[in-house]
């Protein structure tokens, strides 16, 4: 079954309590035996005040916390500071969180940025891991001159599909860093659609990871007609925002000057329709050296630099408009 109720991996998570000035929170932290959503949600946060939900941007454990001025704090990363700072002042600023600047908590530096989830009651959020390859070049690189064998890459390629690795690699029981980042993108939608659906968290609080089989624009389809409960106000809101990101796209100087690398785009709505989408993390997002515009949606070769990004979000806007005219047929056909 695509989707699996998250019930079934409960044992894997552990819960704890933390008070706060009088406020709950919840901590959802991934137990080291599962790992294969690399990023998942780890805090959940519910307001005594407004009764509406708060659900920490997905990342990896640790790396966010809550002000108490209800901003998102993200663990300072010099490069996702500079790309925010320049975007505040680009046409897609209209599509990222807001950067409020940096504080210091204890001995680790933050980056402030805009809570998306306020103001939605019970939010549901999908996060799409954009681009034809989520790996920097550079990672390769380095990947090729150090070879050594990993056995936790191994077994995380083991506990995907058994029989990817080679005669060889389960012999050594070991793969080399190399070789898991490119078939870790092969293995999923990322090399064929240009994108791929990390999780989803419905507004029960249940966590679908299992998005590893999604290949074709039809089984995306799908994935949207479960996520949005195939309403089609809030398909159309999804279908529409990301047209005018793409108009965006078309209009940003950083865009053209910059390689977005493990990006993401944040789907977010409620029970009200209200819905949106977001671009978030900025930490791989790096400027082309010689300042020559990529053009994001052509093929990655090797030197290119290209991300792909755009051929993931025109699969995207395609599937999203095959999700909006399958529910307008349905409802045409249900007598009034």
């Amino acid at each position: 079954m695509l989707f699996k109720n998250y019930t079934a991996y409960w044992d894997r998570f552990h819960t704890h309590f933390v008070w706060h000035v009088g406020i709950k929170i919840i901590c959802t932290s991934l137990v080291p035996q599962s790992r294969t959503w690399k990023t998942y949600l780890t805090m959940m946060h519910w307001s005594m005040r407004r009764q509406s939900s708060w659900v920490q941007l997905a990342g990896h454990q640790g790396t966010f916390q809550l002000s108490e001025g209800g901003e998102v704090l993200k663990l300072y990363s010099e490069v996702e500071a500079k790309c925010l700072d320049c975007l505040m002042r680009d046409p897609l600023r209209p599509f990222v969180p807001q950067y409020h600047g940096l504080v210091t908590k204890g001995d680790h530096g933050y980056i402030r940025l805009e809570d998306l989830l306020s103001g939605l009651r019970k939010p549901v959020i999908m996060d799409c891991k954009m681009g034809v390859r989520t790996y920097q070049e550079g990672e390769l690189i380095k990947a090729r001159t150090k070879a050594t064998l990993r056995s936790d890459m191994y077994q995380k390629m083991v506990e995907i599909d058994p029989s990817a690795p080679s005669a060889e690699e389960h012999e050594q029981r070991g793969v080399t860093k190399c070789r898991y980042l490119q078939w870790r993108d092969t293995n999923s939608s990322t090399s064929t659609l240009g994108f791929r659906i990390e999780g989803v968290m419905m507004e029960d609080g249940s966590v679908q990871r299992d998005f590893r089989k999604i290949r074709t624009f039809a089984q995306v389809t799908e994935a949207f007609l479960f996520f949005t409960r195939r309403q089609l106000e809030i398909l159309k809101a999804y279908h529409s925002r990301l047209l005018a990101l793409s108009d965006a796209l078309k209009n940003s100087i950083f865009f053209r000057t910059h390689e977005v690398i493990g990006s993401s785009l944040l789907f977010v709505h409620d029970h009200s329709s209200k819905a949106s989408v977001w671009m978030i993390d900025f930490a791989k997002t790096t400027p082309v050296p010689d300042a020559s515009p990529l053009r994001h949606n052509i093929p990655w070769a090797e030197g290119s630099r290209e991300d792909g990004y755009l051929i993931g979000l025109t699969s995207l806007i395609t599937s999203l408009s095959q999700a909006e005219k399958k529910e307008q047929y349905k409802s045409a056909k249900i007598p009034q």
